[in-house]
């Protein structure tokens, strides 16, 4: 194990994004110490340019050749088909000189060991505490991209003597999960944002018992004010988010931010309120610092790209009567009114605004959205060819052998939250997951009286993680697993078990649900250790930090009801609008050899909880129309779909 004493020396790097030959000259151009990139496939940007291998082995060249390291993200889940690909994508990196992989699959991690590539830990890989960083280090990690969700103060902590270096996400879109913890796109539109292809249903309307709008949606972020409380915390790289935007973009974020940083390592003056004012426009849907000082992250009113906001305007005639000094001539300008746009138009006459199309009298929202320096700013940024060079890859093979899994009836694992759900269910359970809150000992107590194993279920959001009394736990993340490395420990399914590489270090795992019957077989056939399959219950689509969404119910603009929990530690739970029911799946199941059937009754009233372990239990397909109308809407989730 890796001493946790070593420091890492600080010197703080400047880290954007390119999705585009264009926007790799930005970064250069604007000052970039650092640039993170990705090939064609395994990255969670999918819908980005992105570059070809020969594309890659260019930009990596052109990097180099400015003083400029390359980051390569390498940051999906990875199925078992795939793994033998992304092996030789990395065996390519390593020739081409990448500086780096970003990754996200602890499968493939275990697959790298023997690889020489730097290894940076992706914020969807969820490390958080302070065994998270052990545990980082001790796999040959050498950086750990934070989650957004931390506080200044969490970071803080870590920093000082932290076993890796620390990167920080600065600016650029916050997704309101805590990131690889999503299942929303992924459950409903078949779209997976930990395959790259979120649909971002969090950038969509809502409502609830209290709100409307877009009550998922964030407002950016925009970190400039705390940038030197971040440094001398520790951290080594700082993150600007956008391989989906523009060059001009890429290139104003990155000269405000290289400026920034410079200034308070006292070379030069802080980047002066034009400079700040361009980036503000050229994308802007609301700022805020994120979960880094703790404030509201939502920005409900609207999801677009609306521009820097100038206010409430009045027009008269279609005549401006309030004035707004910032303006110049060749700006562009857009109005809303109840939060639908009215129309835009570039300013002619700062002192004398007309509209050159008909308004009514009366208030507008303005937004620039256009300045007039873009167009030379654009022109600056130089035009990159990069060269096709004919790059090879080397295949690899990947060999595993196959293991013998006999036939067995799985046992009936239950998610619980309450008492009065496990005296009506614990005689027809083979075991028991209870969530850790103050009924936990009483829970143990009847589970003890009636034979039935208890695990406690930990906290799923742990910069902290806490002191646990005896007994089995399951875990959600490494860094818990680390702390109790001598107890029987069970997986979640929020450990994103996605291929049989994923390491066997625990009692018992637990299989992505968006997997599907044919990639769990393949699983089942390779994998060592004993596994677990989600069959029944509301998955839960967003664990998410906000102290602001209130409890209840969210409905989408389909009518789709989502119910919102929040524990004890104040995280936010949204859960899936219908129960996934594997009911008539549990034999295939059992033929594969799988061990244990999850099913989740978490703050489900008792007789419920009764009835659906009784038809599991005797698995009474007759009586499947009865669970329907118990629960209301039944999905098999990517039971037969997959991502």
């Amino acid at each position: 194990m890796v001493n946790k004493t070593i420091c890492i020396e600080n010197n703080v790097e400047l880290l954007v994004p390119a999705g585009s030959a264009k926007s790799l000259a930005a970064a250069v151009s604007g000052g970039a110490d650092a640039v993170y990139l990705a090939g064609k496939r395994y990255s969670a940007r999918r819908y980005a340019n992105n570059f070809t291998d020969s594309q890659l082995k260019s930009a990596l060249e052109y990097l180099h050749s400015n003083g400029v390291k390359g980051y390569v993200a390498v940051n999906t889940l990875i199925k078992d088909s795939e793994m033998a690909d992304v092996l030789s994508f990395v065996s390519f990196l390593e020739d081409v000189g990448a500086d780096a992989m970003i990754i996200q699959d602890r499968g493939l991690l275990e697959e790298l060991q023997g690889f020489n590539i730097p290894l940076h830990a992706s914020t969807q890989m969820g490390l958080q505490s302070e065994e998270d960083l052990l545990w980082a280090a001790d796999k040959r990690i050498s950086r750990v991209i934070l989650p957004r969700e931390l506080r200044l103060e969490e970071i803080e902590s870590l920093g000082g003597m932290a076993p890796v270096e620390l990167e920080v996400f600065v600016h650029g879109a916050l997704c309101y999960s805590v990131s690889g913890q999503c299942l929303f796109s992924s459950m409903l539109g078949g779209r997976s944002g930990n395959r790259g292809a979120c649909a971002q249903p969090c950038r969509k309307r809502y409502t609830s018992t209290e709100e409307e709008g877009y009550l998922l949606s964030t407002a950016d972020l925009e970190c400039l004010d705390v940038l030197p409380r971040l440094r001398d915390a520790g951290v080594s790289a700082l993150k600007v988010e956008g391989r989906i935007r523009s060059p001009l973009y890429v290139r104003l974020v990155t000269e405000v931010y290289s400026q920034a940083i410079r200034s308070i390592e006292g070379k030069e003056p802080w980047p002066d309120d034009r400079k700040i004012e361009m980036m503000r426009t050229v994308f802007n849907r609301g700022y805020s610092k994120g979960h880094l000082i703790g404030g509201p992250v939502r920005q409900i009113n609207y999801a677009d790209n609306r521009g820097l906001p100038l206010g409430t305007w009045k027009f008269s005639n279609s005549v401006l009567v309030t004035k707004d000094e910032c303006l110049r001539s060749g700006d562009g300008v857009s109005l809303y009114q109840k939060g639908e746009k009215v129309g835009g138009f570039r300013i002619h006459d700062p002192q004398n605004v007309i509209s050159p199309f008909p308004l009514k009298d009366g208030n507008y929202d303005a937004y620039k959205n256009y300045d007039v320096n873009f167009e030379d700013i654009s022109a600056s940024i130089p035009d990159l060819f990069l060269k096709e060079n004919n790059a090879r890859r080397s295949p690899v093979k990947l060999e595993k052998r196959p293991r013998k899994r006999h036939k067995r009836k799985g046992e009936l694992s239950v998610y619980l939250s309450s008492i009065k759900s496990l005296q009506s269910v614990v005689e027809m359970s083979d075991r028991v997951y209870f969530e850790y809150n103050r009924h936990i000992d009483e829970a143990k107590s009847i589970c003890e009286d009636a034979g039935v194993e208890i695990v406690t279920i930990m906290p799923r959001f742990t910069p902290l993680i806490p002191e646990m009394e005896e007994g089995a736990l399951m875990v959600h993340g490494p860094g818990q697993a680390l702390k109790y490395t001598h107890r029987r420990l069970y997986g979640s399914y929020h450990m994103n078990f996605f291929n049989s590489s994923f390491p066997n270090e625990l009692w018992q795992q637990t299989i992505s649900p968006e997997l599907n019957i044919d990639e769990i077989k393949k699983i089942v056939t390779l994998y060592p250790g004993r596994l677990e399959v989600m069959v029944f219950g509301r998955l839960e689509l967003m664990l998410s930090m906000d102290p602001t969404l209130p409890e209840g119910t969210l409905i989408d603009e389909k009518g789709y009801r989502f119910p919102v929990n929040r524990d004890r530690y104040g995280v936010v739970h949204i859960l899936n609008s219908a129960d996934l029911s594997l009911l008539e799946r549990l034999e295939d199941l059992d033929r594969m050899g799988i061990d244990s059937h999850g099913i989740d009754l978490r703050r489900r009233p008792a007789d419920m909880c009764h009835t659906v372990m009784e038809i599991f239990r005797s698995r009474d397909l007759s009586r499947r129309r009865e669970l329907r109308k118990l629960c209301g809407d039944l999905t098999y989730g990517h039971f037969y779909r997959g991502v």
